[in-house]
């Protein structure tokens, strides 16, 4: 197409300059040739009139047009020899009507004026007169031939100019003919080349898109297109092996989907043989531990001086132990029924609950002298009011109970908006008690962990445990903020009632898809 271009540009231009040359030759030489010869013979013409009537007349205004034709002559004739200069006909034309004017005024009119005298008219005889026009004919039939040949010269001109004229169309129309040709050889080219692998590549792609991923995509065509195509075909493949790896992981995920309905179902099965379990603990062995405390109790009464030191000291052991075991299978009911048993979420404001697990630890406050300072308003949120108050009872009876010797216990009770997540409350419970290392931050809400023995703090060590297991049943979290020295403080995070509101609603269809 560039090839095209170029080679029209540089005829056309070639045409057209020879079309304009012509026509420039024509109109600004040739025809101004042609008027000014016209001017040349009008000028001789003159010449012969004004001669002739001052000859007869003998008046020298009769000069004046001889004069200004001579004058118009050579004016004439410089400025035909400037236009015809590099035609050599019309050049000798010329030169012979020159010389034959020159011969006419020397042979006849410089002597017909030379021998006019002014004032005194005469008559021109008629041999001078017929040889006078004898001359003007001959230059007469020179400025004839003039006219034709610079008619003839008009006449090819203008021939020329029209072969010119429509070689420049005849031009012109085939490099049109020549760019349409080019264009729809190109249009052709371009749907073979081009078209077509695009084409090859949308309906591979199209294909691939409705899920025959195993179809290839052609790299065919120019180099772009060809690039292109390679792209596809390695996103392709990169797709194929990505969903490939993708049900490979889902077959797993199925077979362990199976094996966790499998577990579930053995959960459940585990669960009711724990509640069976967890009503035989709380009857059936409790029962047998009652009546070893009572006959032990019995037997130290009815046998009591008869036994010394040792005997009686075996039978508190007894005692003891048959108790302690009593309260041990107590808080693992507690523990083990804690969110699995009347799981109660209702909105309960956390002022009631504190103000009953308070109630509960009555005694052990007064007794102590403890000081308990408490916000003047807490926050509603949804739970279980039972845990709830167990939860605060836990905390609140393990600041009293590891309280320090040499100082009243005195907890501090904060609320605030938890900073770390939004829509739930931050709780602080801090005492002024022995405090807990920091090594054991988190291994005192491990369930039978104890830092000391049971002679210094009674206890089963169930109580950190039974907190965490309750605040994480509501969604929150608790530990130890390890950078507080001088006491034990806890901190436990619960979701406000919007936020709680959600969490429900989410949890309760989460149930229900699975």
């Amino acid at each position: 197409m560039a090839l095209i271009v170029v080679v029209g540009a540089v005829v056309g231009a070639r045409v057209q300059a020879r079309t304009t040359d012509l026509t420039d030759q024509l109109t600004d030489r040739v025809q101004p040739a042609q008027t000014e010869a016209y001017r040349l013979q009008a000028a001789l013409v003159n010449q012969e009139t004004g001669v002739r009537g001052y000859a007869i007349a003998a008046d020298p205004q009769f000069l004046t047009p001889y004069e200004q034709g001579r004058k118009d002559e050579a004016r004439a004739a410089a400025r035909l020899r400037t236009l015809i200069g590099d035609r050599p006909v019309l050049l000798a034309d010329l030169e012979k009507v020159q010389r034959q004017a020159t011969e006419w005024r020397r042979t006849y009119a410089d002597p017909l004026k030379d021998g006019v005298t002014p004032g005194e008219p005469r008559t021109v005889d008629e041999t001078t007169a017929g040889r006078g026009k004898e001359v003007f004919d001959a230059m007469r039939a020179g400025w004839n031939q003039q006219n034709r040949d610079l008619a003839d010269v008009v006449e090819d001109g203008q021939a020329e100019l029209a072969d010119a004229r429509t070689l420049r169309n005849l031009t012109f129309g085939a490099m049109v003919a020549a760019l349409l040709l080019a264009g729809v050889a190109l249009a052709f080219v371009l749907r073979l080349l081009v078209a077509r692998p695009l084409q090859n590549l949308r309906e591979a792609s199209r294909k691939v898109a409705r899920g025959e991923f195993e179809h290839s995509i052609p790299a065919e065509g120019p180099a772009d297109i060809t690039a292109v195509g390679r792209d596809v075909e390695d996103m392709r493949q990169r797709i194929a092996a990505e969903l490939e790896a993708s049900q490979r992981q889902q077959d797993v995920l199925s077979r362990q989907a199976a094996d966790l309905d499998a577990q579930a179902v053995e959960l459940r099965r585990s669960n009711a043989e724990l509640e069976q379990f967890a009503y035989v603990a709380s009857h059936d062995l409790q029962e047998p531990l009652r009546k070893v405390a009572s006959f032990c109790q019995l037997l130290e009464k009815r046998y009591g001086d008869k036994l010394d030191d040792r005997g009686r000291q075996y039978i508190d052991f007894a005692v003891d132990g048959a108790k302690r075991m009593q309260v041990l299978i107590n808080d693992l009911l507690t523990f083990s029924r804690v969110g699995r048993l009347n799981d109660a979420s209702v909105e309960c404001g956390l002022d009631e609950v504190l103000s009953k697990a308070l109630t509960n630890l009555d005694t052990v406050v007064t007794e102590t002298g403890a000081e308990v300072e408490r916000p003047e308003r807490l926050p509603s949120v949804v739970g279980d009011p039972t845990l709830l108050v167990m939860l605060w009872q836990n905390l609140l009876g393990n600041a009293v109970k590891f309280r320090d010797p040499e100082r009243a216990p005195r907890i501090r009770i904060t609320c605030d908006e938890d900073p770390d997540r939004a829509g739930s409350w931050r709780f602080c419970v801090t005492d002024n008690g022995i405090g807990i290392p920091p090594e054991f931050a988190e291994k005192v809400f491990v369930i039978f962990q104890r830092l000391h023995s049971r002679d210094t703090y009674g206890g089963t060590g169930i109580g950190l445990a039974l907190c965490k297991k309750i605040v994480e049943h509501h969604g929150g979290r608790i530990w130890i903020d390890t950078a507080h020295t001088g006491g034990t403080r806890f901190c436990f995070t619960l979701p406000s009632v919007e936020n709680e509101t959600g969490d429900t609603d989410a949890r309760t269809e989460e149930k229900a898809l699975a």
